[in-house]
């Protein structure tokens, strides 16, 4: 399995930013996919994810704030973020709920 995480940037407080993930090595739909985040000196955060074909499941500091979602047909895994805040501040990662081998993240970067 291949990840590739992007769309990470720097954006101020309050913005919005959309990451990618381009999934490979998959077969079928995209369940139980999600995306993590890691600061420095932190575990790695499951943030967001499938839980099986239709369910979704967020971590409480980014409930109402961030949407995962997903295109089976392009094996890609999407993340909205709205309303960032500067504890959004991180490299993101997608993987599965049980994590593959992991693959390059993206970095977001919230200022105030």
């Amino acid at each position: 399995v291949q990840l590739q995480a992007s769309g990470g940037g720097l954006v101020q407080a309050g913005g919005s930013l959309r990451l990618s993930c381009a999934v490979s090595g998959i077969i079928g739909s995209l369940n139980n996919m999600g995306w993590y985040r890691q600061t420095p000196g932190k575990q790695r955060e499951l943030v967001a994810t499938f839980i099986g074909s239709d369910r979704t499941n967020y971590a409480d500091s980014v409930k109402g704030r961030f949407t995962i979602s997903r295109d089976n047909a392009k094996h890609m895994l999407y993340l909205q973020m709205n309303n960032l805040k500067l504890e959004d501040t991180a490299v993101y990662y997608c993987n599965g709920r049980v994590p593959y081998n992991w693959g390059q993240g993206t970095e977001v970067t919230v200022s105030s």
